[in-house]
């Protein structure tokens, strides 16, 4: 079923429209990536079958994962340089902030 695909264009769409900033939508992407590769760490090395089999039943691996499942071809191409500059503009992103705090 397309149920992440649909969690995950809600909450896009969520962010859109209530933050309004493109920052906020870079900060979503991320995190919701950060989030999904935390839960397959979690399921590849705690041992537990119940859990892991739980978490890779519903959860998928990435968002890379998610643009895989979901699309393939030239569109699969272009929505993962989509995500490649969305990583680097979130990397310029910390790396600001890091910096002025100094």
């Amino acid at each position: 079923m397309y149920w992440d695909l649909i969690v995950l264009l809600l909450l896009v769409v969520a962010v859109v429209l209530f933050f309004k900033r493109f920052s906020s939508f870079v900060y979503l992407i991320a995190i919701i990536d950060i989030f999904l590769r935390l839960l397959t760490f979690v399921s590849n090395n705690l041992g537990v079958p119940e859990l892991s089999s739980l978490i890779d039943k519903y959860f998928p691996t990435s968002m890379v994962g998610i643009i895989n499942r979901y699309s393939n071809g030239i569109i699969n191409t272009v929505l993962m340089w989509c995500l490649f500059v969305i990583y680097c503009i979130f990397l310029f992103y910390i790396t600001r902030t890091f910096w002025k705090r100094k």
